[in-house]
């Protein structure tokens, strides 16, 4: 019995000490789950050479905020991205790269940048980009995807959707159904635009349509520049459809529809690297018999069941912030 108490009291005493410790902020820091705060290490997926080609992923949702999920918090996807092809430029052996896109896109800001980015560093390094295209590559999905020096599509890949949307959630009829009003005072007719709590007016809708069109124009201006489409595949485009890969290549959205080793071929062809060239990934965790599939760099989201689509009000399928994206999201007229 006395040993019984004793125990008892060097687990309370232990208890008070660790809890103390974190109120000092002493405690060593214990995470269950990756948070993206370890370094990169690199990770050999295939090939025995020396000179190496670099597997990025780029999955999910397009934006530079970061996740913030149930298992923990993950840099935004464009720091991912963009703090692998900063190592890659540094390495000497990598010497070509592989963007593995599975993404609807995203918001046009973001989408914008990692486009730039993934231009800078062909531009600067020198080194070849191959775009994958798996199972969604649209909108924002492929924006991100035409600076590549070639872009390959899976057969049963969707991808296209090369145009603008812009989001303004509505809650008037519930708030009118709860007896809810919001009383606005603004400096201009036009400060409010976009609020959930009215509808829009004429001249709202007039400006919202005018910055859409600049948006969707800029994006079919990259393609055409990108991809040397003919008037009439630019019209077919214009129309903002998705496309499987079959019918993207027939239209020149794409260079060739195949498999990973396609790409990976692409790659070593255009940095003239040796069939034995390594393929190779920037992990921040290490797993066992590793290959090019894994896309568990990131915390694995679904192209089309998006982490920053699911915090949608009441399953709307709209994001949770008004604003312009190129984004494809099936379902939403």
């Amino acid at each position: 019995m006395v040993e019984k108490l004793v125990g008892t009291k060097a687990m309370r005493l232990a208890l008070i000490t660790i809890l103390l410790l974190v109120l000092a902020g002493c405690a060593p820091k214990v995470r269950l789950f990756p948070d993206g705060t370890d370094p990169l290490e690199e990770q050999v997926l295939q090939g025995e050479g020396s000179e190496k080609v670099l597997l990025v992923n780029v999955r999910g949702l397009i934006s530079d905020a970061p996740d913030q999920g149930l298992l923990g918090r993950r840099p935004s996807l464009l720091q991912e991205v963009v703090s692998r092809l900063r190592l890659a430029e540094k390495d000497a052996e990598v010497r070509a790269v592989i963007l593995k896109i599975n993404s609807p896109g995203g918001g046009v800001t973001a989408s914008d940048v990692l486009h730039h980015e993934i231009e800078r560093f062909r531009r600067e390094s020198g080194k070849p980009v191959v775009a994958l295209l798996m199972d969604v590559a649209a909108s924002g999905g492929y924006y991100v995807a035409l600076p590549a020096d070639r872009i390959v599509a899976h057969p049963t890949s969707v991808t296209g959707s090369v145009g603008a949307v812009f989001f303004q959630p509505r809650v008037t009829g519930l708030m009118e159904m709860a007896g809810v009003r919001v009383e606005v005072a603004k400096s201009g007719r036009n400060k409010d635009m976009g609020s959930p709590f009215r509808e829009s007016t004429k001249e709202e809708q007039d400006i919202a349509q005018t910055l859409i069109n600049e948006m969707g124009t800029r994006f079919q201006t990259l393609v055409r520049q990108a991809r040397d489409l003919t008037p009439e595949q630019m019209d077919t485009v214009a129309t903002a459809r998705v496309f499987t890969g079959t019918q993207a290549l027939d239209l020149g959205l794409v260079d060739r529809v195949g498999y990973l080793e396609s790409a990976f071929a692409l790659a070593r062809e255009l940095a003239e690297l040796p069939e034995d060239a390594k393929l190779v990934a920037y992990r921040d965790q290490r797993y066992a018999n590793d290959t090019a599939y894994n896309a568990s760099a990131r915390l694995v989201r679904p192209a089309l069941l998006d982490a920053g689509l699911l915090g949608t009000a009441l399953g709307s399928g709209l994001p949770r912030e008004c604003g312009v994206y190129y984004l494809w999201l099936p379902g939403n007229e």
